[in-house]
C-alpha cells in the first residue's frame, strides 16, 4: 500500500487529519510537523495497553495502528508529510470551543490539557477553585471541567459560585472520592436538578471525549439532563 495513502487512513482514523490541515493553513509547515510528531507520542502514553486493563483489547489494537503510523512516518520525509496535508481543504472553523480544566493533581491536569488540545478545544486551567473562579471570568469558557475535591474551595462551591451570574453555565465534574456520602449526595443533587455531567476515576478517555463532546456541540439540547458515572 502507498505509504502516503496508508498515512493518510492513519491519521484520519487517529482523529489528527483535520486538526493537521486546520494547523498547516493557520501556522505552517513547522507547527504541524511538530503537532504529528507530539501527538503520535501522547497517544501511544495514553494507549498503553498498561494503563487500559480495563480496555486492553481496544488500547492493544490502537497501539498497533500508532506503531504503524510510527514507521511510515519514519520511511516518510518531512517534505512528503507536509505535502499530504497540504492537499487537503482544511475544514471551516469558526471560534473554537473553550474549555477550563480545574484540578488540583498536576499529572491529570496536564493530562486532561493536552488531550483537549489535541482534540481542538481552546484550553485554560487552574489547580484551585478560587483560581478557577477568576480565570472562568477572564476566560470566558464553554464547558467547566472541574474536579470535585479540589483545594479553597470545592468543585461543588465554584459552580454554585458561577451559577449566581451564569445559571446556564455546562459542568462536568470529576469525582474521585470514596465513602464521602455527603458530598456524593450534594453532587446528585446537583446533576439532578442542572444537568451536569460527571466522571468517576478511573475513567476511559474516550468516555471522557464522548461526555465533552455532548456538552460543546452546538446541538445540544439545554433541556437534556446528562448524569453519566464512568
Amino acid at each position: 500500500m502507498n505509504n502516503a495513502y496508508e498515512l493518510e487512513n492513519e491519521l484520519a482514523y487517529l482523529g489528527l487529519l483535520e486538526k493537521a490541515q486546520e494547523i498547516y493553513s493557520e501556522l505552517g509547515e513547522g507547527a504541524v510537523l511538530s503537532y504529528i510528531k507530539s501527538s503520535y507520542r501522547l497517544l501511544s502514553k495514553v494507549y498503553h495497553p498498561d494503563l487500559n486493563p480495563r480496555n486492553r483489547e481496544k488500547a492493544e489494537a490502537t497501539q498497533q495502528r500508532l506503531n504503524r503510523l510510527s514507521q511510515i512516518l519514519d520511511q516518510m520525509q518531512d517534505e512528503e508529510l507536509v505535502e499530504l496535508i497540504r492537499k487537503g481543504r482544511p475544514r471551516q472553523v469558526g471560534r473554537k470551543k473553550r474549555i477550563l480544566i480545574v484540578e488540583d493533581e498536576v499529572s491529570l491536569r496536564e493530562l486532561f490539557r493536552d488531550i483537549l488540545l489535541i482534540e481542538g478545544y481552546d484550553v485554560r486551567t487552574a489547580e484551585d477553585g478560587i483560581t478557577g473562579y477568576e480565570q472562568y471570568y477572564q476566560f470566558r469558557p464553554d464547558l467547566l471541567f472541574a474536579d470535585i475535591v479540589i483545594p479553597k474551595i470545592s468543585g461543588l462551591a465554584l459552580v454554585r459560585k458561577l451559577r449566581r451570574t451564569e445559571p446556564r453555565i455546562k459542568v462536568i465534574f470529576v469525582s474521585g472520592f470514596f465513602g464521602i456520602e455527603t458530598l456524593k449526595r450534594e453532587l446528585d443533587e446537583e446533576i439532578l436538578k442542572y444537568g451536569y455531567g460527571v466522571l468517576s476515576k478511573p475513567f476511559k478517555i474516550s468516555k471522557m471525549l464522548d461526555l465533552v463532546r455532548s456538552f460543546v456541540q452546538d446541538f445540544r439540547e439545554e433541556t437534556v439532563r446528562i448524569n453519566v458515572y464512568i
